[in-house]
């Protein structure tokens, strides 16, 4: 399956993150498919933490592509997924 995850650069306790269209059974910091944005979680500035590819992510939602747990917040966050209704 494929998915949509979070592949970690930067060094200790300054962590960056790209997110990656990823095979579910390659590593974390494995090859990835393509890269469609970056979380920048020490940011201080949120509008500048979060930088993604709209178009290419509703792509690979659009074939089939799952987005893990927390990628699936940061799309919620930046309201490319609908948040989930009671």
């Amino acid at each position: 399956m494929v998915r949509i995850r979070l592949k970690r650069f930067g060094r200790r306790h300054a962590p960056f993150y790209r997110l990656c269209v990823m095979d579910q059974r390659s590593p974390r910091d494995g090859q990835a498919i393509e890269e469609v944005g970056h979380y920048n979680p020490m940011e201080k500035d949120d509008a500048k933490a979060i930088t993604l590819k709209a178009d290419r992510i509703e792509h690979w939602l659009s074939v089939g592509a799952q987005p893990s747990e927390t990628v699936k917040g940061l799309l919620r966050k930046a309201e490319i997924l609908p948040t989930p209704t009671k």
